[in-house]
């Protein structure tokens, strides 16, 4: 695994990185950085689809270049550990599955979920050890 922390846009990072973030069950999507992901990519689909079904907490859902991690139950909730952790094994499973070499994302988990970056670096890094994928973290300037 290779990974690497730049000052950089997400949304202009190359295409061929698959792009991960933090999304609750009800796929709500209302606020930080979600919202600029639903701006920039079409998640409509999943938006319905959760409210049908709520998405199943500690999995990731893939959506073309999308990798929604769903952290938490509902928006206005917080992720946990273990929740986050459990997301995070789940997109490694899908990256693998599908061959996916390349993932950026922003610190995840860190911003308005409130866990500490710190300890979500060590969970990616230690989940993803054992692949040749690419995570690129892109904080903000």
């Amino acid at each position: 695994m290779k990974f690497n922390e730049v000052f950089k846009d997400l949304f202009t990072v190359e295409k061929d990185y698959y792009l991960a973030h933090c999304i609750s069950s009800d796929a709500k999507m209302g606020a930080g950085i979600a919202v600029k992901f639903r701006e920039n990519f079409s998640l409509d689909n999943l938006q319905v689809k959760a409210q049908h079904t709520p998405l199943k907490v500690g999995s990731c859902e893939q959506v073309d270049r999308v990798l929604n991690l769903i952290t938490k139950k509902v928006y206005w909730g917080k992720p946990t550990y273990k929740t986050f952790k459990m997301a995070i094994v789940d997109m490694k499973r899908v990256a693998v599955e599908n061959e996916i070499k390349k993932i950026a994302m922003p610190q995840i988990g860190a911003g308005l979920d409130r866990l500490s970056w710190v300890e979500n670096s060590k969970i990616i890094k230690e989940v993803f050890a054992d692949t040749d994928i690419e995570i690129l973290v892109c904080k903000f300037k």
